[in-house]
């Protein structure tokens, strides 16, 4: 009895023809899931966040805290 001789040639089509599908496969979930658990909630924080974000109030406060070297701040 002699043992099989391994299939060498065509070895690498083989394998990619089972692994790249999958990892194509793979690859669209981890996208996929990265979009709806990050990017969608971090989009949504920052709309949340501007929409009630007053510039003019922020700067005030900034100024009569003394952040600003061109801007003094009024004593009232």
């Amino acid at each position: 009895m002699s043992l099989a001789k391994p299939a060498m040639r065509g070895l690498l089509a083989k394998r990619l023809r089972f692994h790249l599908p999958i990892a194509f496969g793979l690859s669209l979930v981890a996208a996929a899931a990265f979009k709806f658990t990050v990017t969608e909630p971090r989009k949504q924080a920052y709309a949340d966040f501007y929409k009630h974000y007053d510039s003019t109030k922020e700067f005030n406060a900034m100024r009569e805290a003394g952040v600003f070297e061109s801007v003094r701040p009024t004593r009232k």
